[in-house]
């Protein structure tokens, strides 16, 4: 599914409007530190608790020709962000993506967003191969999501880190269109 052929959008209560993709901006930092303190979206990353707006600023303010970094805004409001980094040497055909959208937006099609709008980048201007991630064996929404958009998976990492007192696997995945 490309990007432009993004179906319309559940919404829970109180959300109107199109999903906007962009590129994300210094400015937008403040906003995705908010996200990015979230239970659910953290538990989901491998983002440490109490992210501050300075350390989102400095991540957004890196230059580097090899990264896409995207937020999905619903009326105005940030409410996920998403980022792919494209891969050097031997593994120029390959990128690692990774995404997260805020708690009271799952499940209403902002990662499929997301998502779509990096694999199209990846697929029509970049002639990206390979697209990776890992995703925790408990987050089923994700993993879905993942396969959805022809992911598969390609092997479990035991013990892959330590999240909320306990240790925890991840699956890699990977979606290869040669």
């Amino acid at each position: 599914m490309s990007f432009e052929e993004q179906k319309p959008v559940r919404r829970r209560s109180g959300a109107a409007g199109p999903i906007e993709i962009r590129a994300a901006r210094p400015s937008d930092a403040e906003a995705i530190a908010a996200i990015a303190n979230l239970p659910g979206f953290r538990a989901g990353t491998l983002r440490l608790p109490f992210q501050s707006v300075e350390e989102t600023r400095q991540w957004l303010d890196k230059h580097d020709p090899a990264a896409v970094r995207l937020v999905a805004a619903l009326d105005g409001q940030i409410v996920g962000n998403a980022g792919m980094q494209r891969l050097a040497g031997r593994k120029i055909h390959s990128a690692n993506i990774g995404m997260g959208v805020h708690d009271d937006f799952t499940g209403c099609g902002i990662g499929s967003a997301l998502l779509a709008a990096l694999i199209d980048t990846a697929d029509n201007w970049l002639a990206i191969k390979r697209l990776e991630l890992t995703v925790y064996v408990d987050n089923a929404p994700a993993i879905r999501l993942y396969e959805k958009f022809g992911f598969e998976t390609e092997g479990q990492l035991r013990a892959f880190a330590f999240r909320n007192g306990d240790y925890v696997d991840a699956f890699t995945m990977a979606r290869l269109t040669f």
